[in-house]
């Protein structure tokens, strides 16, 4: 229990001096450190750090220069920080790159500033660029940082090199041991144990006690170099002598590390008189770690009031193994829950000071994140100081995270198995099972189910509940072993009766949608239900998921959104997409905007789209908000979103809601065609055959048209048949063009049909054939073409392009497309009332139809009032651009009163007589303007 290493902290100035300096290697006689041998198989240095380590012209400082720099010192010493920050930054802006290292020190250790690793980092760094007098310094301060990570990203290999650089620059007794421990643990650096043992030899050689220590640990029968009882004996003889030496001058740390090696397993074998005389010696002294002692063996027997009191003493007074035996204490739920900051205080301090055992506790602490926030950067890096010991459990939890990597760690498969084999040695049968589970995946290994097999089976029958969890699963899906759905349930019910929360979802699960699937919907949700309460965040994913779909329970919108909610704030990476998927798919089934406007806020880009389109057009309730419009849109063309993208280019080509802007239009439109749009494929082709607005380039419109054609665009396949039949951009192609309109309406698409019909009526490309119009354009109707129900209801009416006459089916077409806003059936009609030929006279409504058709720009219902205008005022041969300059007037006032105007025009029979007059021939083809 009181095997633990020196802290600098806590020993006194004489002790410290005793640590390796470049004047005692050099009186000592022995090698320096910076002599020790090279490590070929280090890692080249990482290019962009690489002017580190460059040399280069030494910085030429003189006496004032350093005096400057005191004077900094000594504003920082009496507590003027700012004053002090402020003079080393100007130093350092004037070259004087030892002032960086002061800069870094200060924002290192937090000192009246809160602590800034990072910024240290950048300081530390500063100071490398040109050799100089603190340039070791800051390598070793700066190798701490990049070898935990700490502020900066962990990078063992730039470590390893700052330390070795530190040495060279005469700060081996800074550097030496980290050096060592890197080597040793393979970290940064191709794994060497000889080359470690010979650095913590040197370092013991000039007297540094840890390094004797360590050496002794390195000899012992299972250490981590060649077995040499003879040297095991030499090094400890020299650990204790060391040990005597300062424990005589007063070092209470020296006294307890006497008692440590006469504990059971301590490298002096049991002797307890010893033990309890320097236990004694270090009590006289005033020393609490007695008081630590007695605390952890009160704790071990159930008297956890007496032993907090005394660990909190003994803490107080600043022992280590008291701060990690009341650390833990506090942590667990027996001894209060309510004082996890004070547990991580004394466990911090502790770790920092080289406990072990805190530095295992607080890291799990950490990584669970139960009694602590989670934080699984400074648990990697405190298990990891832990393994360096050798801690089973530390060795255990490093595989785990190194295997696959998590939230930022790297993966490092074969060092994770090295953690695991060398706990699995020790008989952890936790880490026995993280192996099976690397044989079972070959993470790191080669794959081996059997080895797997024996290794899960053996962790379970250890108790090992996440053993029986994936052996359970492995069977009941049939990974890597033969499915054996009945023993794959038992072991996870086994795993489940162990209180494995994640047995529980991966069990309900398995009942809701997996291989159990239907025989117990109700235990399934039980399950999830109980998983997601302990706060499994998969749990409530998949317990969201289900309400949301209706898997195994009636869909219920609410409450898969409690779950989803749920899961997205403990962190869950899909818990986000899925809830946002809801909020559409809600929106989407009750029209709720509200809904589509949550889902858009969490970033759903079809929701961000559809948003904006509902902002565009002044739809779902919402006042049209092209600004809106435009964030959203482009939100979600940023997200990806290709459909947002061709919205976007349109809306700026056609400019009503935008400005018009061909550039940004078109633009957009060729990223919404990159990104796989079939319906801009076929916009951009069309614009581009025939040059609206943008310029044609009929080769690559026509192109485009049919690569969304065989995409499956129904509109690209009607405008590039179009585009054949009448030899638009392209050869023409009559029989090509006749071939894809008509699979093209075939497949519903209804313009198709209608110019189908329309080159039937005329014959263009085709013979006349009225039959197959008709059918064509009735087709085309029924489908909602308001110009195929003008057309058809034109020819029935009055009998024309070879249709027999209908007269009344024709006037109902008419109507119908005329009261749908169609201007060329109001034209028709407004002639056909105003006549009395094919239906009875009725100049009111012709009137209003003409009206109504004008109002929309068309020419032949312009033209019928014009002319009537003139034939009123005797002006029958007058110049037309000056009545359609009165008609225009006269349709700009007020609606009602423009109306009263035409129909007292066409009351007149002869007016009338002038209106309906107009040839039809001067009309276009019917389409709605």
């Amino acid at each position: 229990m009181f095997n633990h290493p020196h802290r600098d902290g806590g020993r006194s100035p004489w002790r410290v001096l005793l640590r390796l300096s470049p004047l005692m290697i050099a009186i000592s006689g022995c090698t320096a450190l910076d002599e020790a041998p090279r490590d070929s198989a280090a890692p080249p240095v990482p290019q962009q750090y690489a002017d580190w380590f460059d040399g280069g012209f030494p910085l030429d400082m003189d006496g004032m220069d350093w005096g400057r720099l005191d004077f900094a010192r000594q504003s920082a010493e009496k507590g003027n920080y700012d004053q002090a920050i402020a003079r080393f930054k100007a130093l350092g802006q004037e070259g004087l790159l030892p002032a960086y290292y002061y800069l870094g020190k200060i924002y290192d250790k937090g000192e009246a500033v809160p602590r800034d690793p990072e910024l240290a980092a950048r300081y530390y760094a500063n100071a490398l660029h040109r050799p100089n007098a603190l340039l070791g310094n800051a390598s070793v301060k700066l190798g701490r940082l990049y070898r935990d990570g700490d502020g900066v990203e962990k990078t063992p290999a730039l470590a390893f090199h700052l330390f070795r650089q530190a040495i060279d620059q005469g700060k081996a007794d800074q550097a030496a041991v980290p050096l060592a421990e890197m080597l040793l643990a393979g970290e940064g650096v191709e794994r060497d144990p000889r080359r470690a043992l010979a650095l913590y030899e040197q370092a013991a050689d000039a007297g540094d006690t840890d390094a004797l220590r360590e050496l002794a640990n390195a000899y012992q029968q299972g250490g981590w170099y060649q077995a040499d009882p003879a040297k095991v004996r030499a090094y400890t003889q020299r650990y204790e002598n060391a040990l005597l030496s300062l424990a005589r001058q007063g070092d209470v740390d020296a006294m307890t590390d006497l008692a440590s090696l006469y504990i059971q397993d301590g490298l002096l074998g049991h002797r307890p008189e010893a033990q309890r005389r320097w236990l004694n010696k270090a009590a006289e002294s005033g020393d609490p770690a007695v008081l630590a002692d007695v605390g952890e063996a009160l704790l071990t027997q159930g008297d956890r009031s007496r032993a907090v009191a005394m660990l909190e003493t003994a803490a107080k007074a600043g022992n280590i193994d008291a701060m990690t035996h009341l650390g833990h204490a506090m942590l667990s739920d027996e001894a209060s829950s309510s004082r996890p900051e004070a547990a991580e205080r004394c466990l911090a301090k502790a770790a920092s000071q080289g406990s072990t055992r805190a530095t295992v506790t607080l890291g799990r602490a950490y990584l669970t994140g139960d009694a602590l926030p989670r934080s699984r950067q400074r648990g990697i890096r405190l298990l990891e100081k832990a393994a360096d010991t050798g801690d089973p459990l530390a060795l255990a939890v490093l595989g785990d995270i190194y295997l696959d990597g998590e939230r930022g760690i790297a993966a490092q498969p074969q060092r994770a198995i090295a953690y695991l084999e060398r706990s699995h040695q020790t008989g952890s049968d936790y880490a026995t099972a993280q192996l099976g589970e690397a044989y079972l995946q070959g993470t790191g290994v080669d794959r081996n189910p059997q080895r797997a097999e024996a290794l899960l089976k053996e962790a379970a029958q250890g108790g090992q509940a996440y053993a029986a969890r994936l052996l359970g699963e492995a069977y009941l899906t049939g990974t890597r072993f033969p499915a054996d759905t009945a023993a794959g349930q038992a072991l996870l019910e086994q795993a489940v009766t162990a209180e494995d929360t994640t047995a529980m979802t991966v069990l309900g699960k398995a009942y809701l949608d997996g291989p159990l699937n239907g025989q117990n919907d109700g235990q399934a949700i039980a399950l999830l239900t109980r998983a997601a309460s302990r706060g499994d965040d998969y749990a409530m994913l998949v317990l969201g998921r289900a309400y949301r779909d209706g898997t195994g329970v009636p869909r219920d919108y609410d409450k898969a959104a409690r779950w989803l909610e749920r899961a997205r704030d403990a962190g869950h990476e899909s818990a986000r997409q899925a809830l946002a998927r809801l909020y559409r798919e809600r929106g989407e089934s009750n029209g709720s905007i509200q809904a589509t406007l949550r889902a858009a806020r969490l970033g759903n880009p079809g929701a961000m789209t559809d948003l904006g389109r509902a902002y565009l057009e002044g739809e779902s309730g919402l006042e049209q908000d092209t600004a809106k419009a435009d964030q959203w849109l482009t939100k979600a063309y940023q997200a990806g979103h290709a459909g947002a993208a061709a919205t976007l280019g349109r809306a700026y080509l056609r400019g009503d809601e935008f400005p018009r802007n061909t550039t940004q239009g078109m633009r957009y439109l060729e990223a919404a065609v990159e990104r796989g749009h079939v319906g801009a494929t076929a916009d951009l082709g069309a614009r581009l055959l025939d040059g609206e607005g943008i310029g044609a380039d009929p080769e690559r419109g026509a192109r485009l048209l049919k690569r969304a054609m065989h995409d499956g665009n129904l509109g690209a396949m009607q405008t590039l048949g179009q585009a054949y039949l009448e030899g638009h951009g392209v050869e023409r192609e009559p029989q090509r063009g006749i071939e894809l309109l008509m699979r093209a309406a075939q497949r519903g698409n209804a313009y198709a049909a209608q110019l189908l019909g329309e080159a039937y009526l005329s014959g263009t490309g085709v013979d006349k054939n009225p039959t197959k119009a008709k059918a064509w354009l009735s087709r085309a109707a029924e489908a909602g073409s308001l110009s195929s129900q003008a057309n058809l209801g034109r020819s029935l009416l009055y009998g024309r392009d070879g249709l027999a006459r209908n007269a009344e089916r024709g006037l109902t077409m008419l109507t119908a497309a005329a009261e749908q806003g169609h201007a060329g059936a109001q034209a028709t009609l407004g002639r056909a009332y105003l006549r009395g030929e094919v239906t009875e006279q009725d100049k009111t409504k012709g009137a209003n139809y003409l009206f109504r058709a004008a109002r929309q720009g068309h020419p032949t219902a312009r033209l019928a009032l014009a002319k009537a205008y003139l034939w009123q005022q005797g002006l029958e041969n007058a110049n037309q651009d000056q009545a359609l300059l009165w008609l225009d007037q006269t349709l700009e006032s007020k609606g009602q009163a423009a109306l009263k105007t035409m129909r007292d025009l066409l009351q007149n029979s002869q007016a009338a007589e002038v209106a309906s007059d107009v040839d039809r021939a001067d009309e276009p083809d019917g389409t709605s303007s």
